[in-house]
């Protein structure tokens, strides 16, 4: 299947499938999950490169939920942020294929980890917003370094968008218009890098299918379940995840 062996196969549409119901319901933490749990079993840069198609077809579905005009004038309203995380991602991502495995692995693991043990402390980051396009500049170079290597740049941009205290509903497009944007620039930035290739491309078009299943089954259930529970789980498995992969490099 795709060059996997079938249980491998069925694992990634597994751990796909799953990110793409907690993207859905909850409104990120798709590609943490994607490549804590890829990652897992399969090598870094493949894992990296499996995530990469899924991660684009959702974001675009969440940022054209609410229209294209509004995604428009999001895009617009944040375009700093934007255009930052865009050029950070750029130049990033060149790296990937020059970083040896363990510390590839450490750079996926440990922002993980920190972010999920931090928001099952409570604590959350917020940025100092007096100056708002010097914090949005700050989130896109943050970002945008965590995901052209490891595609999740979602903490900073919610931390930003905690700090600006906007509301659930815009909250969630921002993030989408944001992952969109920054998904179209990481597939494009890693078919240069050589990561998303003939070889590692079928895999990630195959995982779109269960992707989008899996986020239309979020959405579904986003009003009805109990969201902070749901979310205080995803980010047991997370740190499990990200702990595993900390593992994994120091083992190598």
């Amino acid at each position: 299947m795709l060059g996997l062996e079938p249980t491998i196969f069925l694992m990634a549409v597994a751990v796909t499938l799953f990110a793409a119901v907690v993207k859905g319901a909850v409104g990120f933490a798709m590609p943490m999950i994607m490549i804590s749990g890829l990652a897992s079993f399969l090598p870094a840069e493949q894992a990296l490169a499996a995530l990469i198609i899924p991660t684009l077809v959702t974001n675009l579905a969440q940022a054209l939920r609410q229209g294209w005009r509004a995604a428009l004038s999001t895009s617009w309203e944040y375009r700093r942020l934007l255009l930052t995380i865009c050029v950070v991602i750029a130049i990033s991502a060149q790296a990937v294929p020059y970083v040896p495995q363990a510390l590839l692995l450490l750079t996926l693991g440990v922002p993980i980890v920190a972010f999920a043990l931090s928001q099952l402390a409570g604590w959350q980051l917020r940025f100092d917003t007096h100056n708002r396009g010097r914090a949005e500049i700050l989130t896109g170079i943050v970002g945008g370094f965590f995901g052209g290597i490891s595609g999740v740049w979602g903490p900073p941009t919610i931390a930003l968008l905690l700090s600006l205290g906007v509301d659930k509903r815009e909250n969630v497009r921002v993030q989408g218009v944001v992952y969109m944007i920054g998904a179209v620039i990481l597939a494009l930035a890693h078919i240069g890098s050589g990561v998303l290739n003939a070889a590692t491309l079928p895999l990630s078009v195959a995982l779109t299918l269960p992707a989008m299943a899996g986020l239309a089954f979020g959405f579904a259930i986003q009003d009805r379940l109990d969201a902070a529970r749901f979310r205080r789980w995803t980010l047991v498995v997370l740190a499990i995840t990200g702990l595993n992969l900390v593992r994994r490099a120091l083992t190598l």
